[in-house]
C-alpha cells in the first residue's frame, strides 16, 4: 500500500511539470523506482532528482524518463531498442507499454545489476546485451523505436539503418558544450528528418565496453 502511494505521489510530482499520457502514467504506477536506486539513496527514490549509480553513471530523473518515454510516441509499438540500460528503470517503464524492449549497456557491472532486477521482478519482455550500443543490435532489427539514454554528438548511421520505416529515434544531441537538445528523428521513405524538442542534460555516449 505504501509503495502504491509512493508511486502515485511520484506521478503527481511529475505532472506538476509535464502532463503524461495515460499509457505513460500507468507505466509509472506499475514500476517501483526504489528497485533501481542504490541502497544509500533509497529514501530519495520517489523524488525528481537524478541519482548516482556505480561506474560514475546516473539514474535519470523520473521527469526526464517520463518525457523521453512520451516523446517516443509508443501507442501500438511492438519493439523498442534502448542504447544505455544504466539502472534499468527506463527499460522497465518501456516494458509496461511495449511488447519487447531490447536494451544495451556497455558497463558490465551495471548490466548485471539491471538483469538481476528484471529477473527478480519478472520483467520477462526485456532482452539485454553487453556491448557498445552505438553498434545497435542487428540481429533483432529493424526496431520501431530507438532511444539513446546518453548524449551523442552525432547519432551513428547504423542506428538509422536499424530503425524501421515509419519509426522514431529519440536522442539527446550535443549542439554545443553543455548545450544538449532532445531531438526526435523520423524515418519516412528511407529519409531521416528531425525536430528539436527541448534542452536537456545527459551523460555522454562513450565508446567501447567496460568490464
Amino acid at each position: 500500500m505504501i509503495k502504491t502511494r509512493n508511486r502515485q505521489n511520484l506521478v503527481d510530482e511529475i505532472e506538476k511539470h509535464f502532463t503524461m499520457s495515460e499509457n505513460v502514467k500507468e507505466a509509472f504506477l506499475a514500476v517501483d523506482r526504489e528497485i533501481f536506486v542504490p541502497n544509500e539513496f533509497k529514501h530519495l527514490s520517489y523524488g525528481l532528482e537524478a541519482l548516482p549509480l556505480a561506474a560514475s553513471q546516473w539514474i535519470s530523473s523520473p521527469l526526464t524518463v517520463a518525457k523521453m518515454t512520451q516523446h517516443l510516441e509508443l501507442d501500438g509499438v511492438d519493439s523498442v531498442l534502448e542504447i544505455g540500460c544504466g539502472s534499468g528503470y527506463q527499460a522497465a517503464i518501456l516494458s509496461k507499454i511495449c511488447r519487447r524492449v531490447f536494451t544495451i549497456e556497455r558497463i558490465d557491472e551495471l548490466l548485471k545489476e539491471a538483469k538481476n532486477r528484471f529477473s527478480k521482478h519478472e520483467m520477462h519482455n526485456i532482452i539485454t546485451r553487453f556491448d557498445d550500443g552505438q553498434r545497435g543490435w542487428k540481429e533483432y532489427a529493424p526496431f520501431e523505436r530507438i532511444l539513446l539514454s546518453a548524449t551523442a554528438k552525432k547519432v551513428p548511421d547504423v542506428l538509422f539503418e536499424q530503425l524501421a520505416e515509419g519509426g522514431i529515434l529519440l536522442a539527446p544531441v550535443e549542439e554545443a558544450e553543455n548545450y544538449h537538445i532532445i531531438t526526435r528523428y523520423y524515418k519516412k521513405k528511407g529519409r531521416i528528418t528531425s525536430e528539436a524538442i527541448e534542452q536537456c542534460l545527459f551523460v555522454p555516449v562513450l565508446d567501447g565496453t567496460q568490464k
